[in-house]
């Protein structure tokens, strides 16, 4: 039995060395010759979800920045801490370079029996000898055939990302402002590197030199050498109304994307695997056929968890969205107290580390 994998992203490998773990046979399929990564994009992985990553797929120990804490201010209450979540663990989140990410990822599957990876460009490929295929792919002709469907949220806002080299420190606290032009994130890579994420409200590329000055005004504690070129992207929400098509499943972010104000975008993806793995190996055990049958399994599964979480995301966003159109300071002081309460911050320290289970 093979899996075909369609795409040539991190889901694609991530997937593909997930059931390459389990000896199933697997060809990535993709019309991508030369793939390029965005190398100022970094991943937040929670604590769990690290921990199923090095047992499950593959150790990454060596190139993730583990933090400590993750605190969030708010510009309407003059850059006053508002949340402070961690844990009685080292680690409560970890970051990690798209780019690195992917090289070690595709480093392991070269030259292994039970993984093939096909250029389809140069090739003609026979899908009906699967029995299964995981798509990741926003471009081919299944996407544009059987996953149009989708509920789209537009932002409009420009996320844009770069890297800021600064003086060291110990770096361990990850902060995000939701400022008055929308959510900044400063997500910690190194002793001396911060990855930025800044979400801004009906933004344009024609703001990236005024983007470097919010970065300026905003930071809290590091003391800047340089900030590396901007890249930006349009934010959108995304969720299927259907999960697959057949022997078909769709997966990662043609499944769901959310806005990156969270930093859950791969930690859905990273469960989803987990839950998706477990069917199969379920399959296995019995000697059971790997074929359409997982794809209504999974669905049954985690639609309507990823569909709380990801709206539960969306929200987030709103409530502090038009706390900035109103310009009152009403909602930050809430959720600040909210904070406080030990069991609520227990409660979404919880949900950031391992989504909804229900």
């Amino acid at each position: 039995m093979r899996v075909c994998i369609l795409g040539s992203g991190l889901t694609a490998l991530t997937l593909a060395k997930a059931l390459v773990n389990q000896n199933i046979f697997v060809d990535v399929v993709s019309d991508v010759v030369n793939f390029k990564i965005n190398k100022s994009r970094t991943i937040g992985i929670s604590s769990s979800n690290f921990d199923y990553f090095n047992k499950n797929i593959l150790n990454i120990e060596k190139i993730v920045w583990k933090l400590k804490r993750i605190e969030i201010y708010s510009d309407n209450l003059k850059n006053e801490k508002i949340l402070n979540f961690e844990n009685n663990k080292n680690q409560l989140f970890s970051t990690v370079k798209n780019f690195q990410l992917y090289e070690i990822l595709n480093k392991s599957l070269s030259n292994v029996d039970f993984c093939k990876q096909i250029k389809s460009k140069n090739k003609l490929v026979n899908f009906k000898k699967y029995s299964l295929i995981i798509n990741t792919d926003y471009s081919n002709s299944f996407t544009k055939k059987f996953f149009n469907k989708k509920l789209i949220k537009t932002y409009n806002s420009l996320a844009h990302t770069t890297i800021i080299d600064h003086e060291n420190i110990s770096n361990d606290v990850a902060v995000q402002i939701f400022t008055k032009k929308g959510p900044l994130a400063f997500l910690p890579i190194s002793k001396n590197r911060t990855s930025i994420v800044y979400s801004i409200h009906n933004s344009n590329n024609n703001l990236t030199e005024n983007t470097y000055k919010l970065i300026r005004k905003y930071n809290l504690k590091y003391k800047i050498k340089k900030i590396n070129t901007i890249e930006t992207f349009d934010l959108k929400s995304c969720m299927l109304r259907n999960y697959y098509h057949g022997n078909i499943l769709a997966f990662g972010d043609l499944l769901h994307r959310i806005h990156p104000l969270a930093g859950q975008g791969f930690n859905m993806t990273i469960r989803d695997i987990n839950i998706l793995m477990d069917i199969i190996k379920y399959k296995n055990d019995l000697g059971l056929p790997i074929d359409s049958s997982v794809n209504s399994q999974f669905e049954n599964n985690l639609k309507h968890k990823n569909y709380i979480f990801s709206n539960g995301i969306d929200l987030i966003h709103e409530f502090f969205n038009l706390e900035r159109k109103l310009n009152n300071t009403f909602f930050s002081k809430s959720v600040k107290l909210l904070g406080k309460n030990s069991y609520v911050n227990k409660f979404f320290t919880q949900i950031a580390d391992k989504g909804i289970n229900i």
